[in-house]
């Protein structure tokens, strides 16, 4: 399966984003075979840094070094998918600046939803930063659920429990790009928590 066969935006209607970074995973993958789905920010400002891109792009190499952190005995994103875990992003466009606007996290929780549906064998879903959080709390708000991880800064509520159809969410910090690598404290916690959830899938 192709999830970009199956999900997609048709309007680009989110002015605060680049259309021309819009991408959706095309990789083939078994949807039976995946336990973790991890939701990052954005697309990435050039396709060449994307997850699935070819050569050595940058978040394929913070997330590797992530797992890495983790204790997970990996070097590429397919080592990664090996593992059950398959990579996405919240927004499917690039930003165009620091933040995203919550009405375009919003407006693409939507794509998000349908691409997480995908996947019925899910069992942790590992929410990396702000954005990916606010995602999945609009899904759930829209299927008449209340938020899956209530406010506040991520170090003061990712050691409670929270659920999302029956899976376990790990609210976290974002793995994906250069910022990976300045704040050794998050950089701990985001092993911590990569950690959790596959020992959780063993």
């Amino acid at each position: 399966m192709k999830v970009s066969d199956y999900v997609g935006c048709q309007e680009f209607p989110c002015a605060d984003v680049r259309h021309e970074c819009y991408l959706i995973p095309d990789i083939e993958v078994n949807p039976q075979q995946i336990s973790i789905v991890l939701i990052s920010e954005a697309a990435p400002p050039d396709p060449a840094d994307y997850y699935y891109a070819a050569g050595n792009p940058l978040f394929e190499r913070t997330t590797v070094q992530a797992f890495r952190d983790a204790g997970a005995e990996v070097s590429s994103i397919q080592d990664i998918l090996t593992l059950g875990v398959y990579l996405t992003t919240a927004v499917k466009c690039g930003k165009t600046g620091y933040g995203i606007k919550s009405g375009t996290i919003q407006e693409c929780s939507h794509i998000l939803g349908a691409e997480l549906a995908l996947f019925p064998k899910v069992q942790a879903y590992l929410l990396m930063g702000d954005v990916a959080i606010k995602g999945l709390n609009y899904i759930a708000k829209r299927q008449g659920e209340s938020r899956v991880i209530p406010t506040g800064s991520t170090y003061k509520i990712r050691d409670a429990v929270y659920h999302y159809c029956q899976a376990r969410a790990f609210p976290s910090y974002l793995q994906a790009g250069p910022s990976f690598f300045i704040e050794k404290s998050k950089r701990e916690m985001i092993a911590e928590d990569i950690a959790a959830a596959l020992e959780l899938v063993r």
